[in-house]
Parts: structure tokens; sequence; C-alpha cells
């Protein structure tokens, strides 16, 4: 063979044989390449940031530790029935819940639609002389303004309480303050589990009882 075709036979056959070469490397940029824009992907995507928790729309405070996590007494129980039976279910609100039927309200906080109730617990109840509460639990007239006046006769989200004066089904008024999940009603009692549901209502347990100006 001529010196001539021996070069161009030795050309192709290096060429054939870096070929392979070349491909798996490109090969190999291609799979880096896309596996960094995958990540950067997932670094940035907006479903990966956490959420803003006013936006949430669940219950807080300290108190919402002790609920139970299943059953009719749970948040998910509870927004299943009519709010003076939700209350039923939880034991931190048996004091308020044997003053609604000794006032005779079950019905009409269970029949009412779209209400916000501030719920004392049982602690709450508690900081009242054991005369004065035996005294109003007696009076059922006096005991019915002084229950009424924890609800307000529309649903509150929690942004409405940072500042707010509401009128309540007893006719008088009560305030709200705060921030940031934190707030107290009237300046004298502290939500400490707030934003709860119910069938028919939104809850904000209190750990003082609200009463009525005089």
């Amino acid at each position: 063979m001529p010196p001539l075709h021996l070069r161009r036979a030795a050309v192709a056959v290096s060429a054939a044989a870096l070929l392979p070469l070349a491909l798996t490397a490109c090969s190999g940029d291609s799979k880096d390449s896309s596996s960094g824009s995958t990540a950067s992907a997932a670094k940035t995507s907006p479903s990966a940031a956490a959420s803003d928790p006013m936006d949430m729309n669940e219950p807080f405070g300290p108190a919402c530790s002790s609920v139970p996590k299943d059953g009719a007494g749970s948040f998910a129980g509870m927004a299943k029935d009519p709010v003076a039976t939700a209350a039923s279910h939880n034991p931190a609100l048996s004091t308020l819940v044997a003053a609604v039927k000794k006032a005779g309200l079950v019905d009409t906080l269970n029949n009412a639609q779209n209400i916000t109730v501030f719920a004392p617990t049982d602690d709450a109840f508690a900081k009242i002389p054991q005369a004065d509460l035996d005294k109003l639990l007696a009076d059922k007239e006096q005991l019915t303004k002084v229950l009424t006046y924890h609800v307000v006769g529309r649903k509150l989200a929690p942004q409405q309480l940072d500042k707010g004066s509401f009128a309540t089904l007893a006719k008088s008024e009560l305030t709200t303050s705060g921030s940031d999940l934190e707030y107290t009603v009237n300046d004298t009692s502290k939500v400490v589990c707030g934003n709860v549901p119910t069938a028919n209502a939104t809850v904000y347990i209190v750990d003082t009882v609200l009463m009525p100006p005089q």
C-alpha cells in the first residue's frame, strides 16, 4: 500500500478510537449540568419555603398542647360539633359547660351561626372566690349576662384581635389587643389557645373570666 494510503488509514483508526471517549465525556458533563440545575431548582422552589404562621389558620397558644390528639376532644373532633357540644368534650372547660347548662344556653350557642366564643378554662373560674362563684351560678339572669358577654356575634380571625372592640351578645363591648399570636382580652384575660374551630364558631380559650361592665 502506498505511504499516503497508510497515513489516511491510521488517522481514520485514531478518530474512531477517540469518538466514544468524547461522547462519554459530553454525556457526563450533561448529567452533571442537569443534576446541578435540579438541585438549584429544589433550593429555590417556592414549595420549599416555610409558610407564614399567620396564613396557616391553625390553633395557637401554649394550652393547645394539652388538647387530645384524637377523638371528640381533639381539634378535628371539635370541628365537627357545634360549640357547646364541642366544649363538653374538652376537660379543661368543664366549669364553663356546667355554667352554660345552668343558664339554659346550650341550644342558643349550638344553633347560632358564625360566632366567636371566648371560653374561660376551669382555672379561670377558680380565680373567682368560691362564695362569689356559687352566687353567680345560682343567679340565672346574671350568669346569662356573664356568659353571653363571652360571645361575639361574628367569627373573628386572629389578625382582628390586634386592636379590636367587638359587640357581644350581652349588648356590651369587649376589647382585644396584642400581636404575633399573643392576645389579651379586656387587658386582663390572656388567650391561651386560640383560633379553635367548631362547626359553628371560632373559640379562643382564655385564662380569666370576663366580667361585663355594670
